[in-house]
């Protein structure tokens, strides 16, 4: 099932992708928690030409996994990035061009579906409402000076997320496409990341508890590249297409 969160005239709502249309639903991590599908609660489908998208969810919690593309050094680290730069899919970005390259990181991010007490690799795809695509923009060149990533990584809209959640995947076979102005850059997924979903999220909640709506950014395995203004990005995570113009 794809869900995704629109506006409407009584603010944002949760609704049901189907196609071309978006049907209002439930909560789904009211609906997670008592396993089941979250229920309809429109009447009427919502032509997607006439939806206006939001992110899909609203973490508390955003975290990054580091040291997870195919070449980093085990064990994976974690880093927290503000939920403050969430924006959803068609946001411009404007890069700040004075602190060197900007990178567009296209990543799997993991959408927590319910507080992950008793989390473990084993079980971790039990407390996963679903998947969606993120654009992990970056200031690479802070690096030096900045091993946290809290200024490299934290400009305004720094984290283009959505357009919509997958619940229906199997978290070692995400697929994760990156094309930069229609030419298609990465075909990947998380079958390449040296350090799979389910230990990702077992590391981070060893240390961090996570709750429903908090994502999971989690590596960018040959999915990342030098991007400038007036580039329009694309990242496609498991059929979420998420579109990200530079500014």
């Amino acid at each position: 099932m794809r869900i995704a969160r629109i506006a409407t005239t009584d603010g944002p709502t949760y609704a049901r992708a189907d196609g071309d249309t978006y049907l209002a639903c439930e909560d789904p991590f009211v609906a997670f928690a008592a396993g089941r599908e979250p229920r309809p609660t429109g009447a009427t489908p919502v032509p997607a030409a006439q939806a206006e998208v939001l992110a899909p969810c609203e973490p508390r919690v955003l975290v990054g996994i580091a040291q997870n593309g195919p070449d980093a050094p085990l064990p994976v680290q974690a880093w927290l990035k503000s939920s403050r730069t969430v924006v959803p899919s068609g946001t411009g970005v404007r890069l700040r061009r004075e602190v060197g390259r900007v990178i567009a990181e296209g990543e799997v991010a993991v959408v927590i579906g319910r507080p992950t007490e008793g989390l473990d690799v084993h079980n971790a795809h039990e407390y996963v409402l679903g998947v969606t695509a993120v654009n992990d923009v970056t200031n690479p060149d802070r690096n030096a000076v900045d091993v946290r990533n809290f200024e490299g990584k934290g400009g305004a809209g720094y984290t283009p997320l959505g357009p919509f959640v997958e619940t229906d995947v199997d978290l070692d076979r995400v697929d994760l496409h990156v094309a930069v102005n229609s030419e298609e850059r990465a075909a990947t997924g998380s079958h390449e990341l040296p350090s799979s979903i389910a230990a990702c999220l077992a590391y981070v909640t060893s240390w961090v508890d996570l709750g429903p709506g908090d994502v999971v950014m989690t590596g960018a395995p040959h999915s990342h590249f030098t991007v400038a203004p007036g580039d329009l990005v694309e990242i496609t995570v498991a059929g979420a297409r998420l579109v990200t113009p530079c500014l």
